[in-house]
């Protein structure tokens, strides 16, 4: 070992030194196995060690029908020794953030608080915006009991890479390892961290990990859902980073059920059929939210409701104006406040935006983008679920139903209680099991 404080070391070391840097700038960089963030649960119960393991992946964006036209040969793989359904009914509206927590939850959107990914709370005299770090990490605006949160009551460990909800204080409960979103996180380092929960001692080892992937959801927002080819390579890399994981899984031998799932499809919307949000604004009489395929009204103190309803019903151009509780959509009467007085819902195919992004769009010369958030009913909106595993039947092929079904069963699989008032419905997919 040189002596560093004679003058020849020092020379060699500044002759030195930029080849050092040169080399560990070449080494691919890396994110900790385990999440920089820790919750309250450190070890499993002495129940635990005898329960199922559970992953559930969300592939954010994955239409129904992405596997059929693209033929990804690990996830063909997957499902043809699992269950697959027809697709997976999204709840309204068919955004990210509201599906991701009825999955979570089983809960409809009316039901667990989040009901958009931006809106208004009237009790809480605040926004709530999936950019707001704040806010996305403060559990008092998610409502239900997260799966998370079940497993940890019911003394499991639990890990998440990435998922709606998993990096707040839920009911004071986070997972015992997780991460704060950071997007340009790559696949590879979310698999690795994946394989490395499931090598850990008994008594740390995960029995539920949550896995988040977008790859789908930022190729069909930026090109839209007929652009097989920019789609196709988006999947098939995804697929490889997915075939590591099974293999990796089933390297471990421990008894994993994977669940993949998806929070919504995807529907084309051409560029000219972008409508100004600003067209519908009017700061004086109400707050103005805007999610693209849904824009909610909350009237100021004061303000007629009959009077600003019957001006927005007069600018109806390619969108309809409702009162919130005459929304045709949901699945059950809206009852929380957070859709705010009245809606504007756009018809498919057409979505609001701001004058500065249609200008954009337009004069980048895009003829077509992707968006969701409209009627689940539509079949494009509609994504996916296969499961396979040691409690999973093989070679099942099952009807489209309803996301907030998955939950009970995640928890039949898990052999944890279900908790009362979610809406999903056990009976749905107890078929499914062995």
């Amino acid at each position: 070992m040189p002596d560093f404080t004679k003058p020849e070391a020092l020379h060699l070391m500044k002759i030195l030194l930029p080849f050092w840097l040169a080399l560990f700038s070449l080494l691919p960089s890396c994110h900790p196995p385990i999440a920089a963030r820790q919750g309250s649960l450190t070890e499993n119960s002495k129940e635990a060690p005898g329960k199922p393991y559970l992953l559930l992946i969300s592939c954010d964006g994955f239409r129904w029908d992405y596997v059929e036209r693209f033929q990804p040969q690990r996830l063909k793989d997957f499902i043809a020794k699992g269950v697959a359904a027809e697709s997976m009914i999204p709840c309204y509206p068919s955004k990210t953030f509201p599906n991701h927590f009825s999955i979570a939850t089983g809960m409809y959107p009316d039901h667990h608080g989040l009901v958009d990914n931006s809106f208004y709370s009237p009790n809480k005299k605040a926004e709530y915006r999936t950019r707001d770090r704040e806010k996305v990490e403060d559990g008092s605006w998610y409502g239900g009991t997260p799966i998370w949160v079940q497993a940890t009551k019911s003394g499991m460990v639990t890990a998440s890479y990435f998922f709606v909800g998993s990096e707040a204080d839920v009911q004071g409960i986070r997972p015992t390892y997780y991460h704060q979103y950071d997007g340009s996180v790559s696949n590879d380092d979310r698999v690795d961290a994946v394989l490395d929960w499931l090598k850990l001692p008994e008594k740390q080892r995960p029995h539920l990990i949550t896995l988040y992937f977008s790859d789908m959801d930022d190729v069909g927002h930026r090109y839209g859902p007929h652009a097989d080819e920019q789609l196709r390579e988006a999947l098939l890399k995804l697929d490889e980073s997915l075939g590591r994981l099974f293999d990796g899984i089933s390297a471990t031998g421990l008894p994993v059920t994977t669940i993949i799932v998806s929070d919504h499809g995807m529907y084309a919307v051409p560029v000219d059929q972008l409508i100004a949000t600003e067209t519908v604004e009017d700061d004086d009489r109400y707050r103005t939210v805007s999610n693209g395929a849904l824009i909610h009204f909350y009237l100021h103190d004061g303000v007629d409701k009959a009077a600003v309803f019957h001006d927005l019903k007069e600018k109806e151009n390619h969108f309809r104006v409702y009162y919130t509780e005459e929304v045709p959509y949901f699945e059950t009467p809206p009852t929380s406040e957070n859709w705010g007085d009245i809606m504007a819902i756009p018809d498919a195919g057409w979505y609001f935006a701001s004058q500065r992004t249609i200008g954009l769009r337009k004069t980048g010369g895009q003829k077509e983008i992707g968006e969701h958030g409209y009627d689940p009913g539509i079949k494009d909106l509609q994504g996916i679920f296969y499961a396979n595993g040691p409690s999973i039947q093989k070679g099942l092929r099952i009807g489209s139903f309803k996301n907030i079904h998955v939950y009970p069963f995640m928890c039949k699989i898990l052999g944890i209680d279900i908790p009362e008032n979610v809406d999903g419905d056990l009976n749905i997919l107890q078929g499914v099991l062995k």
